[in-house]
């Protein structure tokens, strides 16, 4: 099947209830674009038909006598996985969504969902899988395909996207949640992305994902002098979306004693090693970062090939902002490295997104404000990029991660290796580095 050349969106419709269906039928009807090429009573018959009839679209509903819509989807995918499924329920709890997501569904909708809805997210999904090769999302890379790309030329060494708000409760994790996932969707089959939660006391990366904190970062400097492949990927949680997430610790307990005992694995601080070792298994890695600088801060920035600074239209957030510049130019940060994204523009009464400019740096990316996405994102654990692509807020994220992709992707000057750094820097903490920088200054 190829979904590139159709006049028509295929939609299947799986509902046991015979009104329901046929509500369905005569909704989407009206709209030229789509063709509903059949309907099934139950899960069981919903798969059959979805192998006879190979449609683009499945409307699936979540709660059915013989096989439940979680189930069903599983299957369905299994045996057509070039269909996307948006699930359909009367529950709006979050926990629907998560497993929705997790079975394989693009998009999870509550009913009565209106006609517009309806039609707007069918024809999402549909466009989210034009591309699908092997049953498997895959967007172009912004490469030739004639030559090989800067990541098949040599061997894995993940690049750190560090996401840093020098003043909080300005977006940033809600920028690096979102990020990371548009990154994954970017690259799909040509490399992995990995989300960092490195808010060690606080984290919030897990309730914005909907992912219990299970296991944690704290699993892994537990057993350090034990860290391999193998023990990262069993710590780290998967997402629905395709990431793999490490997870802040569950208690802010737990978070003071990673920080706290400088546990080392040969020799090398533990986040040092664990940003090693995943480096080693991802092609990139989004650090959500916390509002201050210490050692756990200044080891991301450090090691990160991009720095996402995140301000917001006001003046506190600007003032934190140049502060945080001019720490950057005493840690000899370039300019190269530095991104800004200005979050929540067009508020009435913020400042205007060129000021800032003028105050800081040009910007890359002027994310609208939308309250309204952003707390429904936040309360149900489904990131805004993952519930609606078609949003301004969105689409700006969608540019952010264009943006980081051609910046990795860019030739680069080469990065000074592990023991090659000053000689007055040797051996000492990031603090005191921070420390020596200021006083050099």
């Amino acid at each position: 099947m190829t979904p590139e050349s159709v006049d028509k969106i295929k939609v299947l419709i799986i509902d046991d209830i015979g009104e329901t269906r046929e509500n369905l039928r005569k909704l989407l009807s009206f709209e030229p674009g789509l063709d509903v090429v059949g309907a099934a009573a139950g899960g069981t018959e919903g798969v059959q038909l979805a192998q006879e009839l190979e449609p683009h679209v499945v409307l699936m509903d979540i709660n059915m006598p013989d096989m439940d819509g979680i189930t069903a989807t599983e299957e369905l995918l299994q045996k057509v996985p070039t269909a996307q499924v948006v699930m359909l329920s009367v529950q709006g709890e979050t926990d629907y969504l998560r497993r929705a997501m997790l079975a394989g569904a693009r998009d999870y909708l509550t009913k009565p969902a209106s006609a517009d809805e309806l039609v707007n997210t069918i024809q999402r999904v549909f466009e989210m899988g034009r591309t699908q090769s092997g049953g498997r999302q895959t967007v172009q890379p912004k490469t030739s395909t004639s030559t090989p790309t800067k990541r098949e030329k040599r061997q894995r060494t993940g690049d750190l996207v560090a996401v840093f708000a020098p003043k909080g409760g300005v977006g940033g994790t809600t920028v690096a949640v979102n990020t990371a996932i548009a990154l994954q969707q970017m690259i799909a089959d040509e490399g992995k992305v990995a989300l960092m939660d490195g808010h060690l006391q606080f984290g919030d990366v897990g309730v914005m994902l909907n992912l219990r904190p299970d296991r944690s970062i704290a699993d892994l400097t537990q057993r350090i002098d034990e860290l391999d492949s193998d023990l990262l990927s069993g710590v780290m949680t998967a997402h629905g979306s395709g990431i793999k997430v490490l997870l802040a610790p569950p208690s802010p307990e737990a978070a003071e004693s990673i920080v706290s005992t400088q546990k080392e694995s040969d020799g090398v601080p533990a986040l040092e090693a664990i940003l090693t070792t995943m480096q080693k298994n991802f092609d990139v890695i989004v650090a959500d970062m916390w509002s201050w600088i210490d050692n756990v801060s200044l080891t991301l920035m450090d090691a990160a090939k991009l720095i996402i600074l995140v301000v917001t239209p006001d003046i506190p957030a600007v003032k934190s902002a140049r502060l945080f510049l001019e720490v950057a130019d005493k840690l000899d940060y370039s300019e190269e490295k530095l991104v800004l994204v200005v979050n929540g523009t067009d508020r009435r009464g913020g400042i205007r997104a060129k000021q800032i400019e003028k105050a800081i740096m040009p910007a890359a990316v002027e994310i609208p404000y939308d309250e309204r996405a952003a707390l429904t994102a936040a309360n149900r654990g489904v990131p805004v990029i993952m519930r609606d692509r078609d949003r301004p807020i969105s689409k700006s994220l969608l540019q952010l991660a264009e943006i980081i992709y051609d910046r990795l992707s860019s030739p680069q000057e080469p990065e000074v290796e592990a023991g090659e750094t000053e000689a007055e820097d040797v051996g000492g903490t990031g603090l005191l580095r921070l420390k020596r920088a200021l006083s050099r200054g």
